[in-house]
């Protein structure tokens, strides 16, 4: 068995993605089969940043990679680098066996698009098979275990933007 401590974290970025309402983004892992109500079904999308990438133009990748588009922008970050640790079952199996856990920079983005923009096809190994808009509340009712604590800091960082434009 795979000590954690001797693994790293993988370097990560997150998407609160919020729409016109102030509601969020999450998509149901295509790898998850029967989700619907179970916790950790349904996330937002978050993908690793690659060498020498700036965080802020990963997470418009990762956008683009996961859900079709980047018809997004930037309206907020959270202040600090968040860590997860994978659950014991999932070390030397989850992220490719090589990472403990993953160290994430999350930001809040205004989607610019409409619904239709959403392709989560347009990958040709989708993560994601369904997708819906959630009160931020929400979200660590949705998360798993291991990553709900950082989805409860997500939802009391970025409570400001889950407002409807004006």
């Amino acid at each position: 068995m795979t000590d954690p401590s001797s693994l790293p974290y993988r370097p990560n970025v997150g998407a609160v993605l919020f729409n016109r309402d102030g509601l969020v983004l999450v998509a149901r892992r295509a790898d998850f089969p029967n989700a619907e109500g179970a916790p950790g079904g349904w996330q937002m999308p978050q993908g690793g940043i690659d060498d020498n990438e700036d965080p802020r133009g990963a997470v418009l990748r990762e956008l683009a990679e996961e859900i079709g588009t980047d018809r997004a922008e930037i309206i907020g970050e959270h202040p600090h680098w968040l860590t997860y640790d994978l659950p014991a079952d999932l070390i030397g199996r989850a992220l490719g066996g090589r990472y403990r856990g993953q160290r994430q920079r999350w930001f809040a983005l205004r989607f610019l698009g409409a619904d239709t923009d959403i392709r989560l096809d347009a990958d040709p190994h989708p993560e994601f098979d369904a997708w819906r808009w959630v009160a931020l509340a929400e979200l660590p009712g949705l998360a798993v275990p291991f990553k709900r604590d950082i989805y409860e800091v997500l939802a009391t960082s970025f409570a400001d933007f889950a407002r409807p434009d004006s």
